[in-house]
């Protein structure tokens, strides 16, 4: 017979990126009295890394936990974009209910879809807060009949359509039971989660059992394992094994127990079921693994995400400036890192190619890469990668590739332009909604290929107005070939530094990407050319002088001034033909060959093997 530990909830927060999932977790934390009376912290502290400080965005789920009227609350922080799902599903598979945080003006968008589908499959108890009605172009009573919706369209049960429903200003750190009301403090929520989420259940009769739901690296303590202790209880000398994949059992021998205390690990001499607690000092640990007893092996069903929908070339830096600005760049450091990355998380999977040199790795969009490059990048590696690519499935002789629902939310001139460069990437509209308001929502079906490299020509073609935003939706049927790019690349020819007057004369071609004094090599991109072949261009050129002098020879010449390339930038600019040179200082694009005459000579064969041609 099952039991229920009353003193522990342990919560999920899921809501689409920016609608106020930590500033609600920081709200929390002054509620509960994790911070002293006037104790100074920043605002969003559950965003620990410097990345999702900079960027506004939770990308790895993170634990905390607080106490309210004597039972103690485990919140886990989760991810709101799609591409970041793996964190989510680690997280939920901790929990036993979820607190679904929309935003009163936006409503629930595509990523909140995503995450409370993964939640109602689970079968968790869902606690509804509109947030932010405060904000002047709110809608509570829309947003929520936009829910209910939502609820129906991801077939809930009839007791998950019951939800009950809060309205916040997390910014503020008010709840109420209704929008005209004016909230004092959170009581209203923390009161909700103890009273309408359940209380994790276990079986007393049952060994202690633990699945691993994430793993953490400590330089004192080794690598940390985090799970849901699901039955039994245990402490910090117990004799444990762990059975992984093989079905095997492996002995542990735990340095320490901790559980969360706020912010804080607090260490414990006993954890009951229910509890997450994180053990230390274990090795060859892996995500969803199970820890139980030596004596009563029971093995708990393991952990499974969604498969990688993206994958990307890695490799060694093998351009002439290598080594000039990484510390790090060995094949086999950054093959170290990649796998200690696909073992930390779970979407992330490593293929070894043949060379030692390069890696596949495959994740499941083009952000959660980036973001693992922009780490790397900070830690002192040097590395190059290639434009992201699709992975296509092959099922009953067909060909299939990952399809996402896009929504888009633009002004009503925008409409034209942007349903003709998404009919170009073969996107499909399934549905237009005009309020009047001089905006439109627009949704389509469009192949997970036909958003790369969208995002930047979206928001020129919108004057950074236009929200996008996306989840993948299935696979289905390949729906033929497109251009990716319109456009070619002007091709450095010869080494050296970059001159002003050659600019100057290059600028008439196209957009230029290096500036005055930047080196430069062979096979370097420091342009993109306005027609659609590559040309091989000397951006070191200077001018010739002579004794002579006439009038208007020396002018100042005044460049146009470029755009900064950045990560995401770049892995969109490249071709398939094309790689993104990557170092803690500088975001360069080269040429796979470096060789003009080798690439002159590959196109050769290229067109003598086409159809119809060296006949």
């Amino acid at each position: 017979m099952k039991k229920t530990n009353e003193n522990i909830r342990n919560v999920a927060i899921i809501a689409h990126v920016d609608h106020g999932k930590t500033t609600l977790v920081d709200a929390m934390f002054r509620q509960s009295g994790v911070f002293r009376e006037g104790k100074v912290f920043d605002e969003r502290i559950m965003d620990s890394m410097d990345l999702e400080r900079e960027r506004g965005i939770t990308i790895s789920a993170k634990n905390c936990a607080v106490v309210w009227k004597g039972v103690k609350i485990n919140i886990l922080d989760t991810p709101g974009h799609s591409d970041f799902g793996g964190e989510v599903e680690r997280a939920l598979s901790m929990v036993d209910g979820a607190v679904l945080l929309v935003d009163a003006a936006e409503g629930p968008l595509p990523q909140t879809r995503f995450v409370l589908k993964k939640t109602l499959e689970m079968g968790l108890r869902v606690l509804v807060v509109i947030n932010k009605i405060d904000r002047r172009d709110a809608r509570p009573a829309e947003v929520l009949n936009e829910i209910y919706d939502l609820f129906i369209d991801l077939d809930a049960t009839e007791g998950q359509l019951e939800f009950p429903l809060l309205y916040a200003v997390g910014r503020e750190g008010t709840a109420t039971l209704s929008p005209e009301e004016k909230g004092r403090d959170l009581s209203p929520l923390l009161d909700a989660i103890l009273r309408e989420l359940p209380a994790p259940e276990h079986d007393p009769d049952e060994p202690f059992q633990m699945l691993v739901s994430d793993l953490d690296y400590s330089d004192y303590l080794g690598r940390l394992a985090v799970g849901r202790v699901r039955h039994g209880s245990i402490g910090p000398r117990d004799a444990l094994i762990r059975i992984g994949e093989d079905g095997e059992g492996h002995p542990l021998k735990i340095s320490k127990l901790q559980v969360y205390g706020g912010m804080r690990l607090v260490e414990a001499e006993k954890a009951d079921a229910g509890e997450i607690v994180v053990l230390s000092g274990l090795e060859d640990i892996k995500i969803g693994d199970t820890i139980c007893t030596r004596d009563m092996p029971r093995v708990l069903p393991r952990l499974r995400v969604d498969a990688p929908t993206v994958s990307m070339y890695f490799g060694i830096n093998s351009s002439p400036l290598a080594g000039q600005e990484g510390k790090i760049v060995q094949s086999r450091k950054i093959r170290e890192r990649l796998l200690r990355e696909s073992r930390r998380n779970v979407a992330v999977r490593v293929r070894e190619t043949g060379d030692g040199e390069s890696f596949v790795v495959m994740g499941r969009g083009e952000f959660q890469l980036a973001i693992l490059i922009e780490q790397m990048r900070r830690e002192g590696f040097e590395l190059s990668v290639g434009r992201p690519q699709v992975i296509l499935r092959e099922e009953n002789g067909r060909t299939l590739e990952p399809v996402e629902l896009l929504m888009v939310d633009c002004d009503e001139f925008c409409l034209g332009v942007v349903t003709e460069k998404l009919a170009q990437r073969k996107a499909r509209m399934l549905g237009l909604v005009n309020n009047g308001s001089g905006r439109v929502r627009i949704e389509f079906s469009v192949p997970s290929r036909g958003l790369i490299g969208f995002r930047d020509e979206f928001l020129t073609d919108t004057r950074g107005t236009g929200i996008m935003n996306s989840y993948l939706s299935g696979y289905e049927e390949y729906r033929g070939d497109f251009a990716v790019r319109f456009t070619g690349s002007l091709v450095a020819d010869r080494p050296g530094r970059a001159v002003a007057y050659a600019i100057y004369n290059l600028e008439p071609r196209g957009t230029m990407l290096v500036v005055p004094g930047d080196p430069v090599y062979e096979g370097m991109i420091v342009g993109e050319h306005n027609r659609d072949n590559d040309i091989d261009v000397n951006p070191t050129k200077e001018k010739k002088l002579t004794n002579l002098r006439a009038a208007g020879k020396d002018e100042n010449i005044v460049l146009t001034p470029i755009r900064p390339m950045t990560l995401e930038r770049a892995l969109q600019f490249a071709a398939d033909d094309e790689l993104v040179e990557i170092t803690p200082k500088s975001i360069r694009l080269r040429k796979a060959e470096l060789s003009a005459q080798a690439r002159h000579r590959l196109a050769g064969k290229k067109r003598m093997a086409s159809p119809g041609k060296g006949e």
